[in-house]
């Protein structure tokens, strides 16, 4: 599996963002898709998480509320929308698919895009 994120950019604080990131390969429904950020001098970390068929969504804390991880089977893109932005969601975010060992831990993928900056203003 190939995964190719973009959507990125530069944003004020409390507006959004659309991440997508498109994935090669025919057994793209059957994996776990995760959407992960790393900050400058920070460990990367988990944001959001969708199943396989797409019935069951996870965040983290930091994000709930606020970001919308979806995907598209027949087009092979999972998607992560991001609304009421702030300043420390300032990072690169990676896509990343797993063959659904687990959701939050890096580990479990096998799989990574190349990473999208998304830069949040004050």
């Amino acid at each position: 599996v190939q995964l190719q994120a973009s959507g990125g950019g530069l944003v004020q604080a409390g507006g959004s963002l659309r991440l997508s990131c498109a994935a090669s390969g025919s057994t793209f429904s059957s994996y776990t898709m995760g959407w992960f950020r790393q900050a400058p001098g920070k460990e990367r970390e988990f944001a959001a998480a969708i199943l396989w068929g797409g019935g069951f969504t996870y965040y983290a804390s930091a994000v709930k509320g606020r970001f919308t991880i979806s995907r598209d089977n027949a087009k092979n893109t999972v998607y992560l929308q991001m609304n009421s932005l702030k300043p420390e969601d300032t990072a690169v975010y990676y896509c990343a698919a797993n063959p659904g060992r687990g959701y939050r831990n890096r580990y479990d993928y096998d799989y990574w895009g190349q990473g999208t900056q998304v830069t949040v203003s004050s």
